[in-house]
């Protein structure tokens, strides 16, 4: 998988366990190796740092917790990639 498509998909991830909990990078750096990435603990943090630049994040000491912004951008995400799913996989079937 491309470094960009990466990203976008580990973007996602990271927004969508924010929305349970705060999220640190330790935990999702073993995550993400979890499902499969080949990731270090730089590139969480700096994914992190982005998200929280684009305002989806929010840093304190440790952690980093969605705000509302992110939360809005996570439904938007969510809607596409529930047409494109469905789109992909029917088209595979």
């Amino acid at each position: 998988m491309r470094a960009d498509v990466q990203n976008l998909f580990i973007g996602i991830h990271m927004l969508y366990c924010a929305r349970d909990k705060d999220v640190t990078i330790s935990e999702m750096l073993l995550g993400l190796e979890d499902l499969g990435y080949r990731v270090g603990e730089r590139e969480v943090k700096q994914e992190l740092e982005k998200l929280t630049l684009d305002n989806f994040l929010t840093a304190h000491t440790e952690g980093y917790s969605i705000t509302g912004t992110g939360i809005e951008e996570f439904k938007d995400i969510r809607a596409k990639l529930q047409v494109l799913c469905s789109e992909v996989i029917h088209e595979a079937e």
